[in-house]
């Protein structure tokens, strides 16, 4: 019993970084891969029912700043991204204000704002007040 425990825990902790945060989660980090299509940035997440899910109204602009340095940013990239701080995070967007179905957040370090859709929802239950994020190379 206790071994099948400890598997399943085990489980839970590998898949965490694709899960919905949980209240009270220690801290969870999400995953996504954005890449370039149409002439903007978009990601799939098939399993929350995203296909290339375009970025819009500022966000685009900030990856574009965020990816400079990433060789082929454009053929894919990987976004960490959290509702707490983790190690190595480089960049916080701010919760500013509730805007139709979307939010608006500010990005200190690019001097920004920019606006994030609904699917920020198949993430978070609630608009997280910051989001820390990393973006790497594939």
């Amino acid at each position: 019993m206790k071994r099948i425990a400890l598997i399943l825990a085990a489980i839970a902790i590998c898949s965490g970084c694709r899960q919905e945060p949980v209240a009270g989660s220690s801290n969870p980090l999400l995953i996504i891969a954005p890449y370039k299509h149409a002439g903007t940035w978009v990601f799939d997440e098939p399993s929350r029912g995203l296909t290339q899910e375009p970025f819009v109204a500022g966000i685009p602009q900030m990856i574009d700043k965020l990816v400079a340095d990433i060789p082929n940013a454009e053929r894919g990239f990987r976004l960490i991204f959290s509702a707490q701080e983790f190690p190595g995070y480089t960049h916080k967007l701010v919760w500013k204000r509730k805007d139709t179905s979307g939010n608006w957040y500010y990005c200190p370090q690019f001097d920004s704002e920019g606006w994030l859709c609904p699917a920020l929802f198949k993430f978070f239950k609630e608009p997280p007040k910051d989001i820390y994020a990393k973006a790497e190379a594939k």
